[in-house]
């Protein structure tokens, strides 16, 4: 296994960890919830209407920034990737190697030697990436509302340098890649429907966003409340977050563009899958605890199984 590969690998156990840490807390008995331990370990793992502190603690408090800054991750994200893709692009049209500094890195990080070919799926998969974050940049200036939930500061560092890994992960399957001849002649199936899955999931985040938006604007957009409704409609039917069940299928969709074979991107996939679940489990208590008629058969995360 590469670096890469532990890192990710190491990165779902954490979580897979954490959602089962979790589980296991709602089911002792409710003296234990004023433990310490369990206390740090619930304000680390919630952010936003999840992040509730009912007895107040100044000392946790001193970690929080706004969630509002959710954006910054993005902002980072189309700043970061747009770069590898700038470089990227130069080197599949310019026929100019990548600069010696993200070599060395890729070196460090892989054992496989430097492709001379250029991928289509990297150019792909950096290309979808980079619509993915611009997307999500947008969508948290202009159409997300905010309340004044806060984020961990231990969580607004990870996410920072979120993007970052992952678009050296982009790069360190490029060495990985099996293309050969020019661009074009790469062109797959898997990219055709990886592409696909990729606009029908991001359409699906989107709806689900904008869904989320407007239980705190009235007709005319304006935000008449910042407290927390029930979502309902759409997908919202199925589950409880279908935005984090729509990132999962974005990143399935990426695993998809670069033929499926990825063993890094796929542990990728399986650090978000148990990233959302956890997200989407807090959130789905959450609606459980504070609305009486809260459907029973609405799931958290994907429908009809979690």
């Amino acid at each position: 296994m590469s670096l890469p590969d532990v890192f990710w690998s190491f990165l779902a156990a954490c979580f897979l960890a954490a959602l089962c840490a979790h589980r296991l807390c709602a089911r002792l008995p409710r003296r234990h919830a004023t433990n310490r331990a369990h206390v740090v370990f619930q304000d680390v793992i919630r952010y936003g209407k999840t992040k509730q502190r009912p007895h107040g603690d100044a000392r946790l408090r001193a970690f929080d920034v706004p969630k509002r800054w959710f954006w910054h991750f993005y902002a980072i994200s189309v700043v970061w990737n747009g770069l590898l893709l700038a470089l990227y692009l130069n080197f599949s049209f310019q026929q100019q190697s990548l600069p010696s500094w993200l070599n060395a890195v890729l070196d460090f990080l892989t054992a496989a030697p430097a492709s001379r070919v250029p991928q289509l799926s990297t150019l792909l998969l950096q290309l979808l990436l980079c619509l993915h974050s611009l997307r999500r940049l947008l969508e948290c200036l202009l159409v997300s509302v905010f309340s004044d939930g806060a984020l961990h500061l231990m969580q607004y560092a990870f996410g920072v340098g979120y993007y970052v890994a992952l678009g050296w992960t982009v790069l360190c399957c490029d060495r990985l890649g099996k293309g050969t001849g020019p661009l074009l002649s790469q062109l797959d199936w898997s990219h055709v429907v990886g592409t696909v899955l990729f606009i029908g999931a991001s359409v699906m985040q989107h709806q689900s966003t904008v869904q989320l938006a407007g239980l705190r604007t009235g007709k005319s957009g304006v935000v008449e409340t910042l407290a927390h409704k029930m979502p309902a409609g759409g997908w919202f039917e199925l589950v409880s977050c279908p935005h984090y069940l729509a990132e999962l299928l974005i990143y399935v969709s990426l695993s998809v563009v670069l033929g499926g074979l990825s063993l890094t991107w796929w542990l990728v996939v399986v650090y978000v899958l148990f990233n959302q679940a956890l997200a989407a489990q807090l959130c789905h208590d959450l609606y459980v605890s504070k609305f009486d008629s809260y459907p029973k058969h609405r799931k958290a995360f994907i429908p009809f199984v979690l």
